[in-house]
Protein backbone atom coordinates (compact mmCIF):
# COMPACT_ATOMS: atom_id res chain seq x y z
CA UNK A 1 0.00 0.00 0.00
CA UNK A 2 1.10 3.30 -0.63
CA UNK A 3 1.69 6.31 1.80
CA UNK A 4 -0.62 9.14 1.33
CA UNK A 5 1.04 12.34 0.49
CA UNK A 6 -0.79 13.48 3.67
CA UNK A 7 0.94 11.50 6.21
CA UNK A 8 4.28 11.90 4.64
CA UNK A 9 3.96 15.84 5.42
CA UNK A 10 2.95 14.80 8.51
CA UNK A 11 6.09 12.54 9.24
CA UNK A 12 8.64 15.09 7.60
CA UNK A 13 6.93 18.21 9.52
CA UNK A 14 6.70 15.96 13.35
CA UNK A 15 10.29 14.36 12.61
CA UNK A 16 11.63 17.72 11.76
CA UNK A 17 9.79 19.27 15.11
CA UNK A 18 12.08 16.84 16.80
CA UNK A 19 15.35 17.62 15.14
CA UNK A 20 14.34 20.96 16.48
CA UNK A 21 14.40 19.86 20.29
CA UNK A 22 17.63 18.18 19.55
CA UNK A 23 19.46 20.72 17.29
CA UNK A 24 17.54 24.25 18.44
CA UNK A 25 19.74 25.75 15.59
CA UNK A 26 17.57 24.24 13.12
CA UNK A 27 15.28 27.05 14.10
CA UNK A 28 17.89 29.64 13.11
CA UNK A 29 18.07 28.11 9.12
CA UNK A 30 14.37 28.00 8.72
CA UNK A 31 12.09 30.38 10.30
CA UNK A 32 10.58 32.71 8.78
CA UNK A 33 12.53 36.02 9.03
CA UNK A 34 11.66 39.10 6.56
CA UNK A 35 15.57 40.39 6.96
CA UNK A 36 16.73 36.84 5.82
CA UNK A 37 14.16 35.81 2.53
CA UNK A 38 15.26 39.93 1.53
CA UNK A 39 19.16 38.69 1.63
CA UNK A 40 18.39 35.43 -0.70
CA UNK A 41 17.23 32.99 2.13
CA UNK A 42 14.63 31.90 0.23
CA UNK A 43 14.05 28.66 1.34
CA UNK A 44 12.69 29.63 4.43
CA UNK A 45 9.37 30.66 2.88
CA UNK A 46 9.52 26.95 2.94
CA UNK A 47 10.91 25.56 5.42
CA UNK A 48 9.20 27.33 7.84
CA UNK A 49 6.38 25.06 7.92
CA UNK A 50 9.18 22.56 9.45
CA UNK A 51 9.17 24.20 13.05
CA UNK A 52 6.45 25.57 15.29
CA UNK A 53 6.45 27.27 18.55
CA UNK A 54 5.65 24.24 21.02
CA UNK A 55 4.05 20.76 20.42
CA UNK A 56 0.21 22.56 21.32
CA UNK A 57 1.04 24.51 17.60
CA UNK A 58 1.93 20.92 15.69
CA UNK A 59 -0.19 18.67 16.94
CA UNK A 60 -3.38 21.21 16.38
CA UNK A 61 -1.47 21.85 12.34
CA UNK A 62 -1.04 18.25 12.38
CA UNK A 63 -4.38 17.35 12.97
CA UNK A 64 -5.83 20.11 10.66
CA UNK A 65 -3.29 18.44 8.12
CA UNK A 66 -4.99 15.23 8.39
CA UNK A 67 -8.76 16.13 8.71
CA UNK A 68 -8.39 18.51 5.80
CA UNK A 69 -6.07 16.56 3.38
CA UNK A 70 -6.92 13.41 3.23
CA UNK A 71 -9.86 14.42 1.75
CA UNK A 72 -8.48 16.63 -0.84
CA UNK A 73 -6.12 13.71 -1.66
CA UNK A 74 -8.17 11.60 -2.33
CA UNK A 75 -10.36 14.33 -4.24
CA UNK A 76 -7.78 15.37 -6.10
CA UNK A 77 -4.75 13.01 -6.40
CA UNK A 78 -1.12 12.95 -4.37
CA UNK A 79 -0.07 15.46 -6.99
CA UNK A 80 -2.69 18.10 -7.06
CA UNK A 81 -2.59 18.22 -3.33
CA UNK A 82 0.60 18.60 -3.04
CA UNK A 83 0.48 21.63 -5.28
CA UNK A 84 -1.97 22.70 -3.49
CA UNK A 85 0.06 22.43 -0.14
CA UNK A 86 3.08 24.17 -1.34
CA UNK A 87 1.76 26.74 -3.22
CA UNK A 88 -0.64 27.64 0.03
CA UNK A 89 2.54 27.29 1.45
CA UNK A 90 4.65 30.09 -0.32
CA UNK A 91 1.56 33.02 -0.45
CA UNK A 92 1.00 32.06 3.63
CA UNK A 93 4.77 33.40 3.58
CA UNK A 94 5.07 35.81 0.71
CA UNK A 95 1.76 37.56 2.97
CA UNK A 96 3.42 36.95 6.09
CA UNK A 97 6.78 39.18 5.41
CA UNK A 98 5.28 41.55 2.90
CA UNK A 99 1.40 42.61 4.30
CA UNK A 100 3.45 44.02 7.76
CA UNK A 101 5.91 46.63 8.24
CA UNK A 102 6.46 44.83 11.93
CA UNK A 103 9.84 42.78 11.86
CA UNK A 104 8.76 39.45 13.14
CA UNK A 105 9.40 35.94 13.49
CA UNK A 106 7.13 32.91 11.83
CA UNK A 107 6.61 29.33 12.32
CA UNK A 108 4.50 26.42 11.27
CA UNK A 109 2.77 24.89 8.56
CA UNK A 110 -0.52 26.78 9.35
CA UNK A 111 -0.41 29.09 5.78
CA UNK A 112 -0.36 25.82 4.19
CA UNK A 113 -3.33 24.25 6.46
CA UNK A 114 -5.37 27.55 5.75
CA UNK A 115 -4.88 26.96 2.26
CA UNK A 116 -6.50 23.69 2.66
CA UNK A 117 -9.38 25.42 3.86
CA UNK A 118 -9.33 27.27 0.84
CA UNK A 119 -9.63 24.44 -1.40
CA UNK A 120 -12.33 22.63 0.47
CA UNK A 121 -14.31 25.88 0.05
CA UNK A 122 -13.25 25.59 -4.25
CA UNK A 123 -14.06 21.96 -4.22
CA UNK A 124 -17.39 22.19 -2.30
CA UNK A 125 -18.88 25.23 -4.79
CA UNK A 126 -18.01 22.89 -7.57
CA UNK A 127 -20.01 20.67 -7.17
CA UNK A 128 -22.96 22.88 -5.55
CA UNK A 129 -22.31 21.78 -1.50
CA UNK A 130 -23.05 24.31 1.11
CA UNK A 131 -19.62 26.08 2.40
CA UNK A 132 -21.32 28.05 5.22
CA UNK A 133 -19.72 25.43 7.46
CA UNK A 134 -16.03 26.07 6.24
CA UNK A 135 -16.66 29.71 6.31
CA UNK A 136 -17.53 29.34 10.65
CA UNK A 137 -14.89 27.46 11.44
CA UNK A 138 -12.20 29.39 9.29
CA UNK A 139 -13.50 32.74 11.06
CA UNK A 140 -13.61 30.88 14.27
CA UNK A 141 -9.94 30.32 13.52
CA UNK A 142 -9.13 34.15 12.70
CA UNK A 143 -11.04 35.39 15.55
CA UNK A 144 -9.50 33.04 18.15
CA UNK A 145 -6.32 34.05 15.90
CA UNK A 146 -6.66 37.67 17.43
CA UNK A 147 -7.89 37.30 20.71
CA UNK A 148 -4.84 34.52 21.82
CA UNK A 149 -2.76 36.79 19.69
CA UNK A 150 0.76 35.81 18.71
CA UNK A 151 -0.75 34.35 15.41
CA UNK A 152 0.69 35.07 12.06
CA UNK A 153 -2.73 36.01 10.72
CA UNK A 154 -1.39 37.20 7.58
CA UNK A 155 -0.08 34.00 6.46
CA UNK A 156 -3.23 32.21 7.32
CA UNK A 157 -4.77 35.02 5.12
CA UNK A 158 -2.27 34.63 2.47
CA UNK A 159 -3.03 30.68 2.48
CA UNK A 160 -6.37 30.78 1.97
CA UNK A 161 -6.66 32.66 -0.97
CA UNK A 162 -3.55 30.51 -2.46
CA UNK A 163 -5.43 27.69 -1.66
CA UNK A 164 -8.51 28.68 -3.18
CA UNK A 165 -7.36 29.79 -6.28
CA UNK A 166 -4.69 27.15 -7.02
CA UNK A 167 -7.62 24.82 -6.46
CA UNK A 168 -10.29 26.86 -8.90
CA UNK A 169 -7.50 26.70 -11.44
CA UNK A 170 -6.68 22.98 -11.27
CA UNK A 171 -10.18 22.14 -11.15
CA UNK A 172 -11.02 24.09 -14.58
CA UNK A 173 -7.44 22.91 -16.46
CA UNK A 174 -7.86 19.35 -15.36
CA UNK A 175 -9.79 16.08 -15.32
CA UNK A 176 -10.96 15.70 -11.97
Amino acid sequence: MKRSATLSLITLISGAYLLNLGYPEFYDYTALFRPFVDSGEYWRLFTVALVHGGLTHLFFNMFSLLVLGNPIEAALGKARFLVIFFISLLTGSLASIYLTNDLHVSVGASGAIFGLFGAFIALRKRINDGVRDIYVIVGLNFVFGFILGGVDWRAHLGGLVGGYLTTAVLLRITRV
